[in-house]
């Protein structure tokens, strides 16, 4: 295949070796060079034209280089240079060897050549030739209009005397250390130039230049201007950083001030963030805004220290007519570049005339207002401005600050979204959760809630329930999530609780219900129809201050930790119980004596769960923070709470409950066994009044008496034996309770007017504060409870 080359191809010695040693091309060079005809040597193996016995060795690699003696057709020997490339042969089968040998070019140019010279003075890199002793000897064109002088007028000068720029001094040692040591340079430097109006980024390459035998007589200097590589680079750093730095809490106000921190002093020299009001707005930004506009200042950074440019401080609120840039930006919804020396904010200084004085005071020149837009909202705008940099505002710079201030507002609606829906969750969990504690005879409580740090307001709930006979139930439970739809499970969970008290269940019968009741929230909640949607733990026990026992159950919550009086605190060892919503699985209760004065410390796994310790870590805390327990309950609850939870708060939803346990005397206890005789209940009746009276509670006898003869009639004619009667005196209740064996429950009917019964229960209702019945492991109990104090009778 004949070659075409569009200048004399006679000039190169050329030459192509397929893979097996035979010579398939050989041009016009190449016999010239040799003496040898293309048809003399073609077809033939290329070995015959070297000079000498034995065989050529095989190049390795893709190019080799050296001198070959080679046959000349005279029969002499010619010492020739080659170059040998290898290729891929034409049709790609094998490759071959290209081999050439230059035929011209060897002889140095002529003094007078134009082309010895191009290189330096028609070069369109900036170059300069300095000599030993660091003198300029030569520079071409484009150095001199760099360096805004003829060559004729600084040559013989340094570089430290052709420019003053702090820089020059630094690179003339530059040159001086390629000038010792022989050795290259690149330097880097930021400077203006004479021939410049701004200061320019330059990539200075020094090389020594040496004379035939190898010394160093001087050191040439190219310079490159790399302004536009270097601002590439840095919008890509600033990008990537701004993507790293910014959003890294979902807080409005963290957020803001990290675009600020951002883009000072990489991007501007004082940067302000100022946000739409929401209290002006509500919830949502709107659609549309209009001039004047309200902004709460959010954030801001200078690169001066303590930020004096800023007018406004963070959180004031600032009105900006429709000249204002801030206005114009928000309006139009795009960027908006002004400057002082155009004029553009002329009208803006006369109104404002603090922002005036602090435009002259501090010299800005350029301001670039940015609005902050997501998601089709406008949230706010960010205002750029320079003063220590000469430079106006560059459509780069524009396109770069609005796509770091796009990635932010981003985030700050993020964030916004967020704050709004943690609130409206903390307002409802708050709602939910009780504001305060009852006071019992039967226990002190005190409690703390505190919402996770990051994740958000969660399902922890806690809650303290009177029951009769003066029996109080705690419960502590943790819904699984965060969010509304966490906090509105766990009102409806709370809610079932109590409503499931009233009605005296035992511990593990309670958390059997509420198993049910979360299986089918699960189902509610639009999942696949199986269980886990939603999920709960729970931990539900019931104190009686008369026996001084406390029962329990827990549905996969943390066993509670007692510290009982003398002693050192320990977790109460309980069946753990399936968390609830599994549903099928049984819970178990235990019964355990607590000593008067015991504490209950109920918690959620919040408290325990930390990174920065394991589960037996945070157990030794609580169990140190509790050992150190005082009288005040409020005191120890933020002593735990400081003791394990990290100074950024908790990473999980904390609620603690602290019960200090009280008992009743059993002076205020009277027990009778009652016969199977309805003639014996006005005797019963006697002994009542005769104990009330030991009470001093004689102003109360008849009505006691009264509600005693029905409830134990009751239970004569339709309970089973045995049979008891109880009074409780508490401080300001008398509490009558009749148990018996019959798990058969009463219920107030409406009495005909013919009919003979049936008024009895009527009547206590009437006469009590409130009665009821609930469920025993023997039977059932009926409870009145009857007012001390005046007001209640």
């Amino acid at each position: 295949m004949s070659r075409v080359y569009p200048f004399d191809d006679a000039a190169t010695a050329r030459a192509v070796i397929d893979d097996d040693g035979t010579l398939v091309e050989w041009n016009e060079g190449a016999r010239r060079l040799l003496g040898h005809p293309a048809d003399a040597v073609l077809g033939r193996p290329a070995a015959r034209l070297l000079a000498g016995d034995g065989t050529p060795a095989v190049p390795v690699g893709a190019r080799w280089e050296g001198t070959v003696a080679l046959r000349h057709r005279d029969g002499r020997t010619v010492a020739v240079w080659l170059l040998a490339h290898r290729r891929p042969a034409p049709g790609g089968h094998g490759d071959g060897w290209l081999v050439v040998s230059p035929l011209t070019g060897g002889e140095p140019p002529a003094a007078d050549d134009p082309l010895a010279v191009a290189g330096l003075i028609q070069s369109p890199c900036a170059v300069a030739v300095y000599d030993d002793e660091l003198r300029l000897r030569r520079m071409n064109t484009a150095m001199a209009e760099i360096a805004g002088l003829p060559e004729d007028r600084v040559r013989g000068l340094r570089l430290t005397e052709i420019s003053s720029e702090p820089q020059a001094e630094e690179l003339e040692q530059s040159l001086l250390r390629v000038l010792t040591t022989g050795q290259p340079l690149d330097v880097q430097t930021y400077l203006r130039t004479g021939g410049e109006s701004r200061a320019h980024a330059w990539l200075a390459r020094l090389a020594p230049v040496t004379d035939a035998g190898g010394r160093v007589r001087g050191v040439c200097l190219a310079a490159h201007d790399v302004t536009d590589i270097q601002r590439a680079r840095q919008r890509l750093q600033l990008l990537n950083e701004a993507s790293v730095r910014i959003g890294s809490t979902l807080d409005v106000t963290r957020t803001a001030q990290e675009l600020a921190d951002v883009c000072v002093p990489a991007l501007a020299d004082f940067v302000t963030i100022d946000l739409l009001d929401p209290e002006e707005y509500g919830d949502e930004p709107p659609a549309r805004i209009t001039a004047p506009v309200n902004l709460r200042r959010v954030a801001h950074q200078s690169v001066l220290r303590g930020i004096p440019e800023a007018v406004a401080k963070p959180g004031q609120i600032e009105v900006y007519p429709d000249f204002s840039p801030q206005a114009d930006s928000l309006t139009a919804g795009r960027t908006i570049r002004a400057t002082v020396a155009g004029g553009d904010m002329a009208q803006w200084l006369t109104w404002s005339t603090v922002r005036g004085e602090r435009v002259r005071e501090f010299g800005i020149h350029s301001s670039m207002s940015v609005p902050i837009q997501a998601r089709g909202l406008t949230l706010g705008v960010a205002v750029l401005t320079r003063h220590r940099r000469p430079d106006p505002f560059t459509d780069d710079d524009m396109l770069l600050a609005e796509e770091i201030t796009t990635r932010a507002a981003v985030c700050i609606d993020n964030a916004r979204r967020y704050s709004r829906e943690r609130e409206t969750a903390l307002a409802l969990q708050r709602s939910l959760l009780p504001r305060t504690l009852p006071r019992t005879a039967a226990l002190e409580a005190s409690s703390r809630y505190l919402p996770a740090a990051r994740a958000g307001v969660g399902g922890d709930w806690f809650d303290v329930i009177p029951l009769s006979g003066m029996r109080v139930a705690m419960v502590v439970g943790d819904v699984v999530g965060h969010g509304v739809q966490a906090s509105a499970t766990m009102g409806r969970l709370r809610t079932a609780v109590r409503t499931l008290a009233d009605i005296d269940l035992a511990p593990d019968e309670l958390l059997t219900h509420l198993d049910d009741l979360v299986i089918r929230l699960s189902e509610e909640s639009g999942g696949d129809g199986g269980t886990g949607e939603v999920g709960a733990t729970c931990l539900y026990a019931v104190y009686d201050p008369v026996s001084r026992r406390c029962a329990l159950a827990r549905a996969g919550h943390p066993p509670p930790v007692v510290l009982e009086p003398g002693g050192e605190p320990h977790q109460l060892d309980l069946p753990a119980g399936p968390p609830l919503g599994l549903g099928g699985l049984p819970f178990e209760s235990a019964d355990v004596e607590l000593p008067e004065g015991t504490v209950l410390a109920l918690y959620t796994d919040g408290l325990m769960v930390s990174r920065e310790r394991a589960g037996d870590s945070a157990r030794a805390l609580l169990f140190q923070a509790l050992g150190a327990y005082t009288d005040a309950l409020d005191e120890t609850c933020d002593r735990v709470l400081h003791a394990l939870l990290p100074q950024g708060g908790a990473a999980d939803d904390v609620a603690l409950l602290l019960a200090r346990t009280r008992g009743l005397p059993a002076s205020q206890v009277a027990t009778w066994d009652i016969p199977a005789d309805p003639a014996l209940v006005a005797a019963i009746r006697k002994q009542v009044g005769e104990q009330l009276e030991r009470w001093s509670l004689s102003e109360i006898a008849f009505t006691t008496e009264l509600v005693v003869s029905e409830l134990v009639t009751n239970a004569i004619r339709y309970g089973s034996h045995p049979i008891r009667l109880r009074l409780i005196h508490a401080a300001a209740t008398l509490i009558v309770e009749v148990s018996d064996t019959s798990h058969t429950a009463p219920h107030l009917r409406r009495a005909k007017i013919f009919d003979e019964g049936g008024r009895g229960l009527l009547l206590v209702a009437q006469l009590t504060q409130r009665w009821g019945s609930r469920h025993t492991a023997e039977g059932k109990t009926i409870w009145a409870e009857l007012g001390l104090l005046e007001e209640d009778r």
